[in-house]
């Protein structure tokens, strides 16, 4: 791989047309970052050279954020394959069963070891991706040539997609580095730091990403985060740090922005024209759609992959039209199996018709709704929680009581939210649930599950990153 490297910026310092240089930026942010397994091991000399010229010029920086999406999209935490989040935490929690043939899941069983490979994936696609994040921030200060304009908008994604790799990889594995340099003699001796300072990291770069990027979208499409993408996942990061005021007012500022509004049809929010999008990852090429529905979708059964729980699919009240718009079910004979609809196509469209949703407004009302509710506000968290329900074609909440409407609260979350990016499993977490929802369904499941593993070979690489999560 190195040698490609140095063929690759020899001929980005050779030459002058455009077009080439467009071209091998892409290529470098999607091929020299994947060079390395793991983040420590990461050759800081060569890559520094690339991006000096790199962010010399406006189209070549804005590709190489377009390849740190598409490495987003297609591998860890956020893509919608069977690798990602969304699939391995449904398996892991209570959302999906496992139907792979000739095959054992270790998620399914709750078996995670620190050498199960989905451990070592996750971790070290994430901090590829915040390694490439690091190297866009730090370009963009050494720049002389990008307008300031520019520079606010590109510093303001690289640091809110650091916040959220942050952010999800200490949910999954507790304690962790956040890294925030691309320098390996630092890099491959770097410690965890306990949650709470990820958290406060986090905090800190969304607040700077906030204050970075513009109100508006930059295009016609929310796949460029804007100042509300960044004050969303604001608003989630309060929540689970209960500074619940700080998360009602972060929720407010994205319902309050007149680009979302509620749609009035629950097949409309998962099309990439949805008004209640925040932001969204875009297919690959022209008339793709999600990975999505190409894993959830099935046409005949037993599913290739994964479908949803039987016990799942009974626990929506009969009225619910998310059981009837967001789910479908297979049948053969006397057996039937369940898959996740938010999502209708699972097939190439003339024009792509959906992208990946990874923030929408309805978790917006979700979180200020129990923001209020953890604040006395027990009206207003009543409201907020209402336009879910009636957008679910469900009347109005029935709990009077702080203790009940949170309840209802994590209900609703659990029908609105499923399949994704694991919010089932972040959430039973924080209310200290896991073990009461899952021990039931899981035989494999313990207590010390609610953590993940450190791989094993990250911890023989850097000793201090020990200890070992208890139970491992």
């Amino acid at each position: 791989m190195k040698n490609s490297i140095e063929v690759l910026q020899t001929g980005f310092c050779k030459k002058s047309n455009r077009f080439i240089m467009l071209a091998l930026s892409a290529v470098l942010a999607l091929i020299f970052f994947n060079s390395c397994d793991n983040f420590v091991e990461v050759d800081m000399p060569k890559s520094q050279l690339t991006s000096d010229a790199v962010f010399e010029d406006a189209e070549t920086a804005n590709a190489a954020m377009a390849g740190l999406y598409t490495k987003l999209r297609m591998n860890g935490i956020l893509a919608g394959s069977a690798t990602g989040l969304s699939s391995m935490l449904g398996l892991y929690t209570d959302e999906f069963n496992y139907y792979q043939p000739n095959s054992v899941s270790n998620l399914f069983n709750n078996s995670l070891t620190a050498g199960t490979p989905q451990v070592s994936d996750i971790w070290n696609q994430s901090y590829n991706q915040i390694y490439v994040a690091n190297s866009i921030i730090e370009g963009i200060q050494k720049s002389a040539a990008l307008t300031q304009d520019q520079k606010n908008q590109l510093m303001g994604e690289a640091l809110f997609v650091r916040a959220i790799l942050h952010f999800t990889l200490t949910g999954i594995y507790g304690d962790i580095p956040y890294v925030t340099t691309t320098d390996y003699t630092i890099n491959s001796k770097i410690s965890k730091v306990p949650t709470d300072k990820i958290y406060q990291n986090a905090l800190e770069d969304l607040n700077r990403a906030a204050d970075h990027l513009p109100e508006k979208y930059i295009s016609n499409e929310r796949i460029r985060p804007n100042r509300s993408t960044a004050k969303a996942l604001l608003a989630r990061l309060y929540l689970y740090m209960k500074l619940y005021p700080e998360a009602s007012a972060a929720a407010s500022s994205v319902i309050n922005n007149p680009l979302y509004k509620k749609e009035s049809n629950l097949d409309r929010i998962f099309l990439k024209g949805s008004t209640e999008t925040i932001w969204q990852l875009m297919p690959g090429t022209a008339g793709a759609n999600t990975q999505e529905g190409d894993l959830y979708i099935f046409k005949v059964g037993p599913p290739p992959i994964v479908g949803l729980r039987e016990e799942f699919i009974n626990s929506f009240e009969p009225e619910d039209k998310r059981k009837t718009q967001w789910t479908a079910t297979v049948t053969s004979g006397n057996q039937r199996w369940h898959y996740a609809y938010k999502y209708k196509q699972d097939q190439p469209t003339s024009s792509s018709l959906e992208y990946s949703v990874v923030l929408r407004l309805a978790e917006q009302y979700l979180i200020r709704s129990e923001a209020r509710a953890n604040q006395g506000d027990l009206t207003g968290a009543k409201e907020d929680l209402n336009i879910i329900r009636y957008a679910a074609g469900l009347s109005n909440t029935a709990a009077i009581s702080s203790e009940d409407i949170i309840a209802d609260i994590l209900q609703q979350r659990r029908f609105e939210l499923f399949t994704e990016f694991g919010q089932r499993f972040f959430d039973l977490k924080r209310f200290g649930k896991l073990d009461e929802a899952l021990s039931p369904l899981k035989p494999g499941w313990n207590a010390n599950d609610r953590l993940w593993p450190i791989p094993v070979l990250e911890l023989n690489s850097n000793p201090n990153l020990n200890p070992q999560n208890q139970g491992y």
